[in-house]
């Protein structure tokens, strides 16, 4: 794999947003034939709050290589675009960071002072995983922070520390069976639901239906960090070597389709490249972000060596944000 952390992140960046983007197509109804037929739906494709706040999370690696809690609050609050589809709690406190609040009172007072236990953070996380690939250990230790800013529940927390952890396992292990992969990311995760929907996931493997696997673990609809993660992993690890395969058997379980899709992209582009005639028609990444364009050798190296390949592919300049379907503003 590629020793550049930027390179790498940069490479899971976008298949983040190609996940997010491809998968918050099928909130359309119109476009379900396309889900069940596994074609691609008319583009352009755009990304959701997932590929805007991730964007914010490989700006700050790239400006400090490391998270800065307080630059990446900032950058959350200074970039929030509601028509993305921010759900309540995260939109009103990142209007209120823009007012001058304290991002790290506002985190902590939110549901009653329990915090969020929201997917949000596990969402956003899989460049800073790839990032830290060299060390997986400190990604989880990078993860714990940059979920703070905004989610301080624990199941929270834990999903993005598992999440950032596949990264960067998916980045760095060339010879990994879904068993194997499974196992190193437990490793990293506290005790709790999260790392207890890993185990189940792992018990899961030699299930081939993605709707029965996401009837034991959960794909999202409740929008919590215990009801994504572990199915996103089940697909992940069933689908090392394939970005499309992986996509495809994650939109089947629906659910919050574009974060579940976004998730598995996210962990493992680094790994396996991604497919360059379908991110042509996601939306280009926001100008704020900086991200690099892609690197010349990156595709075909990564279908030659899945496991030891950084790539990515830029997208296409699509069209401004706004519009995402109502049944998605409604998390996190």
């Amino acid at each position: 794999m590629s020793v550049d952390p930027l390179r790498r992140a940069t490479a899971a960046l976008y298949g983040l947003a190609l996940g997010d983007a491809l998968g918050s197509q099928f909130f359309v109804p119109a476009n379900r034939p396309y889900l069940d037929s596994r074609t691609l739906p008319p583009g352009p494709w755009q990304w959701t709050d997932d590929t805007e706040m991730a964007c914010s999370i490989h700006k700050v690696l790239a400006g400090h290589g490391r998270i800065d809690q307080d630059v990446l609050a900032s950058s959350f609050a200074a970039h929030h675009d509601f028509d993305r589809g921010y759900g309540p709690a995260t939109g009103r406190m990142l209007r209120l960071v823009r007012e001058g609040g304290d991002w790290r009172t506002l985190a902590a007072e939110l549901f009653d002072g329990n915090g969020s236990w929201g997917n949000g953070a596990a969402m956003r996380v899989a460049p800073l995983g790839a990032w830290f690939a060299d060390d997986p250990a400190h990604a989880v230790r990078q993860a714990e922070l940059s979920a703070r800013v905004t989610h301080t529940h624990p199941e929270a927390v834990a999903g993005a520390m598992a999440v950032a952890a596949a990264a960067a396992i998916a980045a760095s292990h060339a010879d990994l069976s879904p068993g194997r992969f499974l196992d190193l990311v437990a490793e990293h995760v506290p005790p709790g639901m999260v790392r207890d929907g890993i185990g189940e996931a792992r018990l899961l493997l030699t299930v081939h239906d993605p709707l029965l696997a996401a009837r034991v673990l959960g794909n999202g609809r409740n929008v919590t960090a215990h009801d994504t993660v572990p199915f996103t992993l089940w697909a992940a690890a069933r689908h090392l070597g394939d970005f499309e395969q992986a996509f495809w058997t994650t939109a089947t379980a629906g659910g919050d389709v574009d974060t579940t899709c976004a998730i598995v992209g996210g962990v493992l582009a680094a790994r396996t490249g991604i497919p360059g005639d379908w991110m042509r028609t996601v939306e280009a990444l926001p100008g704020w972000a900086g991200v690099p364009e892609p690197f010349p050798d990156d595709s075909a190296a990564g279908r030659a060596a899945a496991a030891r390949a950084a790539t990515a592919l830029a997208p296409v300049q699509g069209p401004p944000s706004g519009g995402h379907a109502a049944e998605h503003r409604r998390r996190k």
